[in-house]
């Protein structure tokens, strides 16, 4: 088990509007998506789920050639229930293509065993979503 941290830190800019800053200096812009174009929280996640199978299925399908198209797609339903606001209908779907011929067929027959690893195994975020893992939250005090 690797015990790598990994953080981001969060600064209101505005009202409902603020800026993630990850360790090595990136930021991000989120909101409650009223009349910007911020990424609500749960687009975030939905970003960071298909962002992440789409990077471990890349690096497990380019090993010889590059892709002509490469989307991916993800999807939920928010709903609110008896167990409070979430997603729900979870789907990530993704359109590969490769050029023609040997290495393109290689690439393309590597994709179902790529997107299944993902979701299998490699994929922190997803995993962390179907494993369920539990959040802390607490209150820091400052004068």
């Amino acid at each position: 088990m690797t015990d790598d941290l990994r953080s981001v830190e969060l600064t209101r800019i505005g009202p409902a509007r603020f800026k993630a800053t990850n360790a090595r200096g990136g930021e991000t812009f989120f909101g409650t998506g009223g009349d910007d174009s911020d990424f609500t929280p749960v687009e975030l996640l939905l970003a960071a789920i298909a962002g992440c199978s789409a990077l471990d299925v890349e690096a497990i399908t380019h090993k010889r050639v590059s892709s002509t198209t490469y989307d991916a797609h993800a999807e939920g339903r928010k709903v609110r229930d008896e167990h409070g606001n979430h997603l729900v209908d979870l789907r990530v779907t993704f359109d590969v293509r490769f050029p023609e011929g040997a290495e393109g067929d290689a690439a393309r027959e590597r994709v179902p065993g790529a997107i299944e690893m993902s979701h299998d195994r490699l994929c922190t975020v997803s995993r962390t979503v179907q494993l369920g893992a539990g959040i802390d939250y607490e209150q820091v005090s400052r004068s």
